[in-house]
């Protein structure tokens, strides 16, 4: 069996991919029906309803616990990092969009500042713990079902 054909048949990667392929196509369409405006940053975007960073991860983690039991170390591994990337998510990242909110303000408000930009810092990076909480529960259900 060639690499191609072993990677196509590894459920490890396809499912967490088509997880995420699913989730981000839902925020574009999500975007475009509520500010009727194609956004294809979306597809590649961090941040919004649902954290597919999430999904991905507790797909993994199901997968992984399903596969070589709850109780393994390779589960306990992957839930570790699925919650460290839940924990970035909903916390640095979501701090550090805040931050580039705030920043933005300031340097668009007229003669508060002489700083020049060429482009507005990304303020959608993180996710509320909603966000986050619901990623998680439907890479529970996707990890569970495939």
């Amino acid at each position: 069996m060639d690499v191609f054909t072993q990677i196509m048949n590894n459920r490890f990667i396809w499912i967490p991919f088509f997880t995420w392929l699913v989730i981000q196509t839902f925020k574009v369409i999500w975007d475009l029906v509520t500010t009727k405006k194609f956004n294809f940053k979306r597809i590649i975007g961090a941040g919004g309803m649902p954290s597919s960073h999430s999904a991905i991860v507790m797909a993994i983690s199901v997968l992984v616990g399903r596969e070589t039991g709850f109780n393994s170390w390779q589960f306990a591994l992957s839930l570790v990092f699925s919650s460290v990337v839940m924990y970035d998510a909903a916390g640095v990242r979501r701090a550090a969009g805040k931050q580039a909110r705030l920043l933005n303000k300031i340097i668009e408000t007229p003669g508060l500042t002489g700083v020049q930009v060429q482009e507005k810092l990304v303020e959608v990076l993180g996710h509320t713990p909603l966000q986050v909480f619901v990623g998680a529960i439907i890479g529970i259900i996707i990890g569970s079902i495939f």
